[in-house]
């Protein structure tokens, strides 16, 4: 199997980028993009060449660092799928493929396709934490949590926090990101504590770091956890709930 690939180079932040296009040859149908994308790599070193530069950590579609922008749609085309679990039998024999970064005012580049996420991690330091008693611990049915709420909470928790919600979005928003973290937390009674400030943390720090949310929904199409809009929903009903009682605790 061969693939053009189509590749975003950029030294840094502070230059200009370009495309550049490379063959890859003696790739299989079972390759993921970022195997390719290290057999490239290879190939670039023993010519001498500057290899390119991509995140990546636990390649098992968990951790949201892999996260790169393929033909025009953040991750690639297997839907509800992160880059590193995208494989090459998505594409045709001979195709060219075009890779760039994360594309969000949010995210600059740090060099080629690798991106600097830390707006998402100042979300979560506004109030994606909670306090908890240490000592001897409660027993396990010590605060009953019905089966839904339980659900509805791991659903929620699947975020992986790649930012391909953002890439996504026409406005560079984040709300889905910031749905899911506060949701999550809101729906167990044993993080009730700071439920009210963990609103308004979260939500001010996703207006502060990110765009506004005009409900255009590419950001659900195209999260690779499927976490839904409702999550949205449920941050603007959070926010409402601390502005209406009026307090940060």
């Amino acid at each position: 199997m061969k693939l053009t690939l189509k590749v975003w180079r950029q030294e840094s932040g502070a230059e200009e980028g370009h495309f550049e296009e490379y063959l890859l040859e003696e790739v299989g149908p079972e390759f993921s993009l970022l195997e390719a994308l290290d057999k490239l790599n290879d190939d670039l070193v023993t010519r001498g060449e500057e290899p390119i530069a991509f995140d990546s950590d636990c390649r098992e579609g968990i951790c949201g660092a892999c996260g790169v922008t393929v033909d025009g749609r953040p991750h690639g085309p297997q839907e509800k799928t992160p880059s590193c679990r995208q494989h090459l039998r998505s594409f045709e024999d001979g195709a060219t493929v075009q890779l760039e970064p994360f594309r969000s005012g949010a995210f600059p580049v740090v060099k080629d396709l690798a991106v600097d996420r830390s707006a998402l991690d100042r979300v979560i330091e506004a109030g994606g934490f909670v306090s908890t008693s240490v000592g001897t611990a409660p027993d396990a049915d010590a605060i009953p949590v019905s089966h839904e709420s339980a659900e509805w909470a791991l659903d929620l928790a699947a975020c992986i926090g790649c930012g391909a919600c953002v890439a996504a979005c026409p406005n560079g928003s984040a709300q889905l990101f910031a749905g899911s973290k506060t949701m999550h937390l809101a729906t167990l009674p044993s993080s009730q504590k700071e439920r009210s400030r963990r609103a308004k943390g979260i939500t001010r720090a996703a207006e502060e770091e990110f765009g506004p949310c005009s409900v255009y929904g590419e950001c659900a199409e195209l999260c690779p956890a499927g976490i839904p809009l409702t999550a949205i929903a449920g941050l603007n009903r959070e926010k409402l709930r601390q502005v209406l009682r009026n307090k940060d605790d």
